[in-house]
């Protein structure tokens, strides 16, 4: 598969887990007053809301001339709720210290 193929899911994925997953956690630990999450707790509320992105990523299922794409974006979908586990997403982990700096 050409780079230029992937571009669009490569800048999807790099984007959502704190555009989506991180700011989706934080609302709902403001409407939660929970002021000190751990990084862990954290972590696991923005793999939840990220997860809900997965609908479509699975919007070209059964189709034979997407298999290489999806095999590509389930592989990265699965890398990044890794990345956000281990904290090894920085963007997430910015997230994280500035809710707990302005929460």
């Amino acid at each position: 598969m050409r780079d230029d193929e992937k571009f669009e899911i490569i800048r999807a994925l790099d984007l959502l887990p704190h555009i989506v997953g991180a700011s989706w956690a934080m609302l709902w630990f403001r409407i939660k007053e929970i002021k000190n999450p751990t990084k862990e707790e954290f972590r696991e509320k923005v793999i939840e809301y990220f997860s809900k992105i997965q609908p479509l990523l699975e919007s070209f299922n059964n189709k034979k001339e997407f298999e290489e794409i999806n095999q590509y974006m389930e592989n990265r979908f699965e890398d990044e709720k890794r990345l956000i586990k281990s904290g090894d997403n920085m963007e997430v982990e910015k997230r994280y210290q500035r809710y707990l700096d302005y929460g």
